[in-house]
């Protein structure tokens, strides 16, 4: 691949946990490691911050509060000054081959990438459902996308994850830089930018970590109003590159066919979980409409409501 500048890291953490040990050890066998490592820890109880400081990476400790997930990762990104591509994972995306990174970086051999991102595998552990949600949003095939593909792909031309992502910071900067305000999905705000701005967006289906989730139905619920609230206040997202209802339904009838060939009896769970993510949805969307207290109640990330009152 063409060569990159200096590259950074940046892990947001909090109680990593059991998987922290392995995800250090993961890293630490890269082909290829950012120059500059960082971890922006929301106030850990546990070892998390001495197990990475053990490891190189420069810390920063910031209160459980005033944790958000687009300002954390600029404020990550504002002191990796110097990085020209800055990298970010999450503590539990846990990286699946010693080439990973470099795998990721290669996407930007491409002068006009702005964005790059990797395929999510599901955890050897994970549930039928949790799998399929991974392999239909991150199939095996590499895709390299740029605004004139929202014809072909709807809202799905501005999917990527910061789990594993990683940003050119020309491009990054030029697009407005991460959201400080948004409830969730500053990612994909920033993906809608970067196309609008002109740059492209490069999925690496070669550069592979271990990330699932096996969600209860009271967090599909609560996941799906943050979403619905993420939505309304980016209405620009859809209107440009259109609905997301189309997305729901494919996946849907794909999640109803995977089930049924690997673990039928979870259908009517599937069923009652996409009721849940619909309702969750709707009531996001109209979340203006509701007390303070009930949004607080219904979202996944309580601590967004506690800096907004829209």
């Amino acid at each position: 691949m063409n060569k990159v500048g200096k590259v950074g890291l940046v892990v947001p953490t909090l109680n990593a946990g059991n998987l922290w040990e392995a995800w250090l050890k993961a890293f630490a066998q890269q082909s290829r490691k950012p120059d500059i490592l960082l971890l922006i820890d929301s106030s850990s109880s546990d070892g998390t911050v001495a197990m990475a400081h053990a490891q190189g990476f420069e810390t920063k400790v910031i209160p459980k509060s005033a944790f958000n997930h687009g300002g954390t990762r600029q404020l990550g990104v504002n002191l990796l000054s110097d990085a020209e591509i800055i990298v970010f994972l999450t503590q539990d995306a846990l990286l699946a081959n010693p080439d990973a990174i470099e795998k990721l970086l290669a996407g930007f051999a491409d002068e006009k990438v702005g964005a790059a991102y990797g395929r999510q595998l599901p955890h050897q552990t994970a549930g039928p459902i949790a799998a399929h949600a991974r392999l239909f949003n991150y199939p095996p095939e590499s895709q390299l996308r740029n605004l004139s593909d929202r014809q072909q792909f709807g809202i799905k031309t501005v999917f990527i994850s910061n789990s594993f992502a990683a940003y050119r910071r020309t491009a990054l900067m030029q697009a407005g830089g991460f959201p400080v305000d948004t409830i969730m999905n500053e990612d994909t705000y920033v993906a809608g930018n970067l196309l609008v701005s002109g740059w492209k967006i490069a999925y690496c289906a070669d550069a592979q970590v271990f990330h699932s989730h096996d969600y209860s139905f009271l967090d599909e619920f609560k996941r799906y109003f943050d979403i619905g609230v993420f939505h309304t206040h980016t209405a620009w997202l859809q209107q440009t590159f259109g609905g997301a209802s189309g997305e729901g339904w494919r996946f849907v009838v794909s999640e109803l066919r995977y089930l049924m060939q690997y673990a039928p009896w979870l259908i009517p769970s599937a069923m009652l979980r996409t009721g849940l993510k619909w309702l969750g949805f709707k009531l996001g969307a109209l979340h203006r409409r509701l007390p303070h207290a009930i949004r607080s109640g219904f979202s996944l990330h309580k601590t967004y409501w506690l800096h907004t009152v829209s």
